[in-house]
């Protein structure tokens, strides 16, 4: 009989904190999907959905931010993206 052996748990240690840069003031990203996912790699579906798109031409707003414009980059040929001012 095999013997069970328990994977030893790696405990984690606390790396630095992650430290986002604030929101632009008034810059918002209107995004909206114009293109669709069929045929393309899973990864670029996550960050579709990520977004908070569904179905073509669906559209959020989201802020102007470092990670929302990755995301954007990384789907660029799937959206559209207009830069529009907040209240």
């Amino acid at each position: 009989m095999a013997v069970k052996t328990q994977a030893a748990k790696k405990e984690s240690t606390p790396g630095p904190e992650r430290r986002t840069a604030p929101p632009s003031p008034g810059k918002m990203l209107k995004i909206k999907l114009v293109r669709s996912l069929v045929g393309n790699p899973v990864s670029q579906r996550l960050v579709v959905k990520g977004l908070g798109l569904r179905k073509i031409n669906s559209e959020v707003v989201r802020p102007d931010r470092p990670e929302v414009r990755g995301m954007v980059r990384k789907v660029a040929h799937l959206v559209r993206v207009d830069v529009v001012e907040s209240k």
